[in-house]
């Protein structure tokens, strides 16, 4: 089988170079600024930039790019400067801004040339005005860039950077290389897979040959004729025996960038004719001529959901395929955590979610292109189109399709592998159905709490994992950062959205190999009982708005819980509706608890000099609330019992044995309190880390001192009109009630709507003690399953609990354990029974 690898690297060939490098070792000059690089800067000046301005050689364009923005930067690095960078283009682009000093901006993109769009530019620039401090444009996959807004910004004082990583070899409009002549940096790449390949390497040129000498001197260290340090620097100079490659790249480059253009006009000629029938579109072009280090297009938005398995299909027949820049900078936890991201990337969304990357390399033939167009429409056809029709028809079963792949769904794939059982599940056919852009990370990272789950919790998902690739997340940057919150009161939320998407990623990456079907950026919109026993899903294409229908003998619902405004606005308080008592005054605990929930409230109560907030609700989110409050920094101007929490239950402490908890003071449990498995007290009611080190202060457990700002009121029924008195005149009050599943619209085989137990008022259960959804009577829905936050599922007999607690019991371990255990071997037993 003819092999064509997306990547073939072929830099000039050290082994026929002999010469040069002996000649280097007689000089015995390897670095700064020896007489190769700077031989190969004033031939790529000459040769590339018609003799305008200068070049300068550095180790790898990151550091080229490092080096620019940190320049124009200047004085406002490492203040609240930003700088606007594209939400589709490398990592490196926005982690260069960030090395240099700056925030980086994320904005979205133009539809047809995939560069950033010139109106998501002066968005920023309205809001955010003088703070941005430099615009990093990127020439996007070897293409030209209109360069004349970038030329106005930087007339009118802006600093500008174009990363142009992959554009040595492009022409422009006018016939000139790319960049040649303009007054600020172009960064390019020599990495061994560009179209300039040689081994590593990265050029800055500029028009402005004074920029260019400063930007020398911060490449070594900022020296300025001396060992003495005149400003920033860093060592990013090019070796002798790397620009010696380049200097050799100089001479093939010509020919090797129209041998690629000639390629990619292929591609165009064979697909562009399938643009009605098929949908597939390509980058928008500027200049004569682009320097393509593989071609990029988008799959037609039928397909989109089917990528992988149109890359599979490709493989299998010997053709290397990818998604470059998918998921884009603002789908990955990193940048979502360290960017501003403050509008929504629909076209990011939508190119991330559709773009394939095939072969473009230095030895293909036009027939070679031919032959991957050929395999891309059947791979589509079979793995697309043909393969939704099989789904409508209904010959297409899966054994369970999971409705969510967030921190929930994912725990029921982590759960399957603690029992070896993710392969036989994802061999049976498995689906799973996520609205986000990747698995794992859910909404968990838009809090601004800590988790009532320890970091150890956390790292028990992957370590010692059957599954190697998944163990070795302990050593991954996210499980290390994890890993440092050990011992400590819980994981900062946000802190653990990356191990969760990494966790997530390679789950599901052992789904699809084994079978299964993964698709995100979709949803479920409703299922449908079907004459023969099981369900069909109909599933959107979030991106696409495309729908198709897919069956699965068992569903899991694993979609999360909510709060609603008008549920707990009629929830009863101390005889009165909560709605009532607050009016306007009432928050939803939800919301407060998100990220820019605390400063939402500060700028409410900006004009109150003694604030008075209540707090409704004995749940571990009202105790979540309470410790943010009490920690906030900088102090609300809360005065003593200015905060105050209203429950019914009793708020209890767990303790790891009963033995613990007398030794501490703690003696308010009995022998229906104590889990009979671990003997831990209050193992489902008891409040743990940070909530349980409040409960215990405001208890006095142990002597220890309440906190003066924060009082408990116990709502017994006895003390209605003062509490409602209290309630009707504080400033704020937070409704923390708790949460209500979040259920699927499911249907009956004639076409009713089936009445589930979860749209009761209030907060009610969604699942049974096996995990299994309920109706509106309190009957099993056959072949559906529910887990996740708010389910209701009660751990009892073999799983453990206290025999008093009657609440819901929520929890990451309970998920990714005995929970998830038990629905799994539900479904595997079902199928086992079915292939019977």
């Amino acid at each position: 089988m003819q092999r064509l690898p997306l990547i073939a690297p072929q830099p000039p060939r050290l082994s026929l170079m002999t010469d040069a490098l002996r000649a280097i070792e007689a000089r015995g000059t390897y670095s700064n600024g020896g007489p190769v690089v700077r031989g190969f800067e004033a031939a790529a000046t000459a040769r590339l930039f018609g003799g305008q301005g200068a070049c300068l050689a550095v180790a790898n364009a990151t550091i080229g790019l490092m080096l620019a923005i940190r320049h124009a930067a200047g004085p406002r690095a490492g203040g609240d400067a930003l700088a606007l960078v594209p939400a589709f283009t490398f990592a490196a682009t926005a982690q260069a801004v960030q090395w240099a000093g700056l925030t980086p901006v994320l904005c979205d993109i133009d539809p047809e040339d995939w560069t950033m769009r010139a109106d998501a530019e002066a968005a920023a620039f309205a809001r955010y005005g003088d703070r941005i401090a430099v615009v990093v444009p990127y020439a996007t996959f070897g293409a030209a860039l209109d360069l004349a807004r970038y030329r106005d910004y930087h007339a009118r004082g802006i600093g500008v950077v174009v990363d142009a990583a992959a554009s040595l070899g492009t022409i422009d409009a006018d016939g000139h290389q790319f960049g040649a002549g303009a007054p600020f940096p172009i960064v390019y790449s020599m990495h061994a897979t560009k179209v300039f390949a040689t081994a590593e390497g990265g050029l800055v040129h500029s028009g402005d040959t004074a920029r260019i000498e400063a930007l020398r001197r911060m490449s070594n260290f900022g020296f300025d004729g001396g060992r003495s340090a005149e400003g920033p620097g860093l060592n990013a100079k090019l070796p002798e025996v790397l620009g010696m490659l380049a200097t050799a790249k100089l001479e093939e480059l010509e020919g090797i960038a129209a041998h690629r253009a000639a390629l990619d006009r292929v591609y165009r000629d064979r697909l562009g004719g399938f643009a009605d029938a098929h949908g597939f579109q390509f980058q928008a072009l500027r200049g004569s001529r682009p320097a393509l280090q593989f071609q990029s297009l988008l799959l037609p938005r039928a397909f989109a959901g089917h990528r992988a398995a149109i890359i599979a299909a490709l493989a299998g027949q010997g053709i290397g395929a990818g998604h470059y820049f998918s998921p884009h900078l603002g789908e990955q936890p990193w940048f979502r955590s360290s960017c501003v991201i403050d509008r929504a990337l629909p076209v990011a969304d939508e190119i991330a979610g559709r773009i394939l990357s095939l072969p473009v390399t230095d030895g293909m033939t036009e027939t070679d292109v031919d032959t991957v167009c050929t395999a891309l429409i059947d791979a589509c056809r079979s793995a697309g189109l043909d393969g939704l029709r099989v789904e409508r028809r209904g010959r297409a079963v899966h054994s369970a399709l999971i409705v969510g792949g967030g921190p929930a769904g994912t725990a029921l794939l982590t759960a399957a592998t603690k029992g070896d059982q993710l392969v036989p599940l994802a061999e049976t056919g498995l689906a799973i159905v996520e609205r986000d852009a990747v698995l794992g990370r859910g909404e968990i990272g838009s809090y601004a709490i800590t988790s009532d789950s320890t970091a150890e919790t956390f790292l028990t998902a992957v370590k010692d994992n059957v599954h190697g690739d998944i163990a070795a997340l302990t050593e991954h940057p996210a499980g290390r950062e994890v890993a440092l919150y050990a011992g400590r009161l819980g994981v900062p939320l946000a802190r653990s959205t990356p191990l969760l998407e990494a966790t997530g990623a390679r789950l599901g990456t052992l789904v699809a190999q084994h079978g299964g079907v993964v698709a995100t950026r979709s949803e479920v919109v409703e299922a449908r009982r079907t004459p023969q026993g099981d369900w069909a899903m109909r599933v959107r294409n979030l991106l696409t708005g495309d729908e198709r229908v897919m069956r699965a003998a068992n569903l899991v619902i694993a979609t999360g819980g909510y709060q609603d405004r008008a549920h707990v606005a009629a929830e009863v308080i101390a005889g009165a509706p909560i709605g009532d008592l607050a009016g306007d005054r009432l928050v939803l605990g939800d919301d407060f608890l998100r990220l820019g929930g605390l400063d939402r409230l500060r700028a409410r109560l900006a004009e109150v000099r003694a604030p008075r907030i209540a707090i409704v609700g004995g749940s571990t989110s009202a105790m979540a609330a309470a410790v943010l409050l009490l920690k906030a920094s900088p102090a609300l101007p809360l005065g003593a019992g200015a905060l105050r929490l209203y429950h019914r239950r009793p708020l209890r402490p767990f303790y790891r044995s009963a033995e613990e908890a007398r030794a501490d003071g703690f003696t308010d449990f009995g022998a229906e309190d104590i889990c009979p498995l671990s003997g831990f007290v209050y193992r489902l009611a008891g409040f743990r880390l940070e909530a349980r080190e409040l409960v215990l202060r405001m208890l006095g457990v142990g002597g220890r001192a309440p906190d003066p700002r924060m009082a408990l009121c116990r709502l017994t029924g006895e003390n209605d009109a003062a509490m409602r008195a209290e309630l009707e005149t504080a400033d704020v009050v937070i409704g923390a009630l708790g949460y209500r599943p979040r259920a699927l619209p499911l249907y009956d085989a004639e076409g009713a709507r089936i009445a589930l137990m979860a749209d009761h008022p209030g907060r009610p259960r969604l699942v049974d003690q096996r995990c299994r959804v309920l109706d509106a009577e309190g009957r099993v829905v056959p072949g559906v399953y529910g887990l996740g936050l708010a389910s209701g599922h009660v751990p009892d007999g073999p799983l453990g609990g206290e025999a008093s607690f009657s609440g819901k019991a929520n929890g990451l371990w309970l998920w990714q354990n005995d929970i998830g255990r038990m629905i799994v071997d539900q479904i595997l037993a079902d199928r086992a029974r079915a292939a019977a």
